[in-house]
């Protein structure tokens, strides 16, 4: 089959650094089959330029502002028919089951060749999944998460600045109710304060 007569994937990229996104824009345009059809800087312009362009397969950074690359994975994976490929520069060893969860396809390190990365592009839009082998293991070996789905919800909005009561209105629930997550949180990281427990889960890939 000529490249003529094959249809190029259409690729969405979401990165906040603009210099890194910009060159992976420029370096995959280069390959004969990769058309990049869109750019965001964070995760929420991600999951709205997805739903307007509906490309073959989204390459979303992980660390996002608004909305990180996994919560936008989500959203774009509920109502786009499309791929995900999470680039991350540190792999924190939870990660990658969350990314499995929400139905991504592929998980590579920033520190990727672009030649391989299209090559990884290619594999997702084919329908395979494409997992780096380093990042692979760190998952296999890490701890799994002892926190309920709950407790890591008011955790995840502790990294902030939101006062339990903040807290409580985003999630719906009594301010009580989320001192009793907190503190079982805390009690099973053996964590002084309910910020430490939201940064220890945060680097284990919980939150």
């Amino acid at each position: 089959m000529t490249g003529d007569e094959t249809r190029s994937i259409r690729l969405l990229i979401a990165d906040d650094e603009h210099l890194i996104r910009g060159a992976l824009s420029a370096l995959l345009n280069l390959e004969p089959d990769i058309e990049v059809v869109g750019s965001a800087d964070n995760g929420v312009s991600a999951a709205e330029l997805a739903l307007e362009l509906k490309p073959d397969v989204c390459l979303l950074d992980l660390e996002m502002p608004q909305a990180d690359g996994l919560e936008a994975a989500a959203r774009i994976l509920s109502t786009v028919a499309t791929k995900v490929v999470i680039v991350t520069r540190h792999a924190r060893p939870g990660v990658l089951r969350r990314a499995l969860a929400a139905r991504v396809s592929g998980f590579v390190p920033k520190s990727t060749p672009a030649e391989e990365l299209a090559d990884v592009i290619r594999d997702v839009a084919a329908g395979k999944r494409y997992i780096d082998p380093e990042i692979a293991a760190t998952a296999l070996t890490a701890e799994r998460c002892p926190l309920t789905d709950r407790e890591l919800d008011a955790l995840r909005l502790s990294r902030s600045t939101m006062s339990v009561q903040e807290i409580a209105d985003r999630l719906h629930l009594a301010a009580g109710t989320v001192r009793n997550y907190l503190s079982s949180a805390m009690t099973k990281l053996d964590a002084r304060s309910r910020h430490e427990a939201a940064e220890l889960a945060w680097q284990q890939g919980w939150i």
